[in-house]
């Protein structure tokens, strides 16, 4: 071993990124092995490689005693001090034992545990830089599919993604890059095992810190997230800061900034709405894209009562429950929603609002003073398409009566509602019908003149 061996390291360390002194340390460990194989005597035996040269010699260790024991490994203290007189009982001798042979036996023994040692290295490499990005997220290339798990190759490592975490309906091709969201990193005896996901709500969170920099920098908080993989998620966000509108900024310039996040998902709507301290206001936001008339908090243990245009009862629960499910779980809160008709017809009514007035008075204060609004992502998109019009200017309300505001006269406005009784529609016209009693013929020369003159 010489040079060469030193510049074939120093070429590992760069291609592998496997330190030199890991890997000279490594050689050191094979080669002890390999000696005491062929020199089974020699159990106090050292390795020792020059780091420059690559020189290797091997060294035996010997104690100083005053009588010899079992061990072979010793030399009396008058024998000793003919080497030194500077010895002392307990004191190490190395003296070096390299056999002239040692390179070849050496090499043909140890090959093997240098190569698994080196494997072992970069496995270890390879867990610590994969176990720190754990909750993150990374774009991969789909490599192959077996029995339904997908292998993504992350460069130096190949995830798995199981089909429990695998978005139903979705389709996955070869050569493809996906962004997925790191769940853990573990290490097996073949090596570290990184099990990436794409139905973690967390997913949907780091895709929104790398699209939306106010979030990145926390100037915009994401509070809450509620998500049915592949069909829709919402997402509570606040802010501190006044003069900026969260659900603005996560939308981005005519929907831009939400429709790359929903092209990753591949289509998942995404609902942004304002998370409020005060449970009603928040209730209500979470139900977007329904209007709400009144939410009432029944007790302490977070249910609450939502009343609904009688018309949108299907809309505010949604299909197959969906955006009731949703809200419920974004917010924490238990949600009885019942139509405008169905609540009148109640025989407690006085209980209720009893019971959310004494809720309200021992809360008064705490709701949040940034103005609260619902944003459904889709009514963003419709905007980015010319469809959707400007909301109406809605009155100013008192701190109590934003508590319950009736949203109906906030709703779109059907034409095709109206009866138009005033005017009678006017068809096709034909001007042979009237008659043109008052008016003289004209001549064409004599206006002409009257144009020169």
């Amino acid at each position: 071993m010489n040079k060469e061996l030193i510049a074939a390291i120093e070429q590992i360390e760069r291609e592998k990124g496997i330190s030199k002194e890991t890997l000279l340390e490594t050689i050191e460990a094979a080669l002890i092995t390999a000696y005491k194989k062929n020199f089974p005597y020699s159990a106090n035996a050292r390795v020792a490689i020059d780091r420059d040269s690559g020189e290797v010699r091997v060294f035996t260790r010997i104690s100083v005693v005053e009588e010899y024991s079992e061990d072979k490994d010793e030399i009396l203290l008058e024998d000793a001090l003919d080497i030194d007189p500077n010895y002392r009982v307990g004191d190490i001798i190395e003296e070096e034992v390299t056999p002239q042979n040692f390179g070849r036996i050496a090499a043909q023994t140890a090959k093997q545990v240098v190569v698994q040692r080196i494997r072992e290295a970069e496995r270890s490499v390879i867990f610590e830089e994969f176990s720190n990005r754990e909750s993150e997220i990374i774009t991969g290339i789909v490599q192959r599919q077996n029995r339904g798990t997908v292998f993504v190759n992350l460069g130096r490592t190949e995830a798995v993604l199981l089909a429990s975490e695998q978005i139903n309906g979705e389709k996955y091709y070869q050569n493809e890059r996906i962004k997925v969201y790191i769940l853990e990193v573990k290490q097996t005896n073949k090596g570290p095992q990184v099990a990436v996901s794409r139905t973690h709500p967390g997913l949907v969170k780091r895709l929104f810190e790398l699209e939306v920099p106010e979030i990145y920098d926390g100037v915009v908080e994401i509070k809450s997230i509620a998500r049915e993989a592949g069909s829709r998620t919402k997402l509570s966000v606040y802010t501190k800061d006044a003069n900026i509108d969260a659900v603005g900024t996560c939308v981005g310039q005519r929907g831009a900034r939400v429709q790359n996040i929903v092209e990753d998902l591949r289509g998942e709507k995404i609902d942004i709405v304002n998370w409020s301290k005060d449970p009603k206001v928040y209730i209500s936001n979470a139900l977007s894209p329904s209007a709400v008339v009144a939410v009432y908090i029944l007790d302490d243990d977070r249910s609450a009562m939502v009343v609904v245009p009688n018309h949108q009862l299907s809309l505010a629960i949604g299909k197959e429950g969906q955006n009731a499910r949703l809200a419920a779980k974004l917010t924490g809160w238990k949600i009885d929603i019942k139509s405008q008709e169905q609540f009148d017809s109640l025989e407690n009514i006085d209980e209720i609002i009893a019971l959310d007035q004494a809720h309200y008075d021992s809360s008064l204060g705490d709701a949040d003073p940034l103005v609260e609004e619902r944003v459904d992502a889709s009514t963003e998109q419709a905007a980015v398409e010319g469809d959707a019009q400007e909301p109406a200017e809605k009155p100013e309300q008192t701190e109590a009566e934003n508590v319950a505001i009736d949203m109906s006269e906030y709703e779109e406005v059907d034409l095709d509602d109206f009866e138009i009784e005033e005017y009678d529609i006017v068809e096709d016209v034909d001007l042979d019908d009237f008659e043109l009693e008052d008016v003289e013929e004209v001549n064409v020369d004599d206006l002409q003149n009257d144009v020169e003159e």
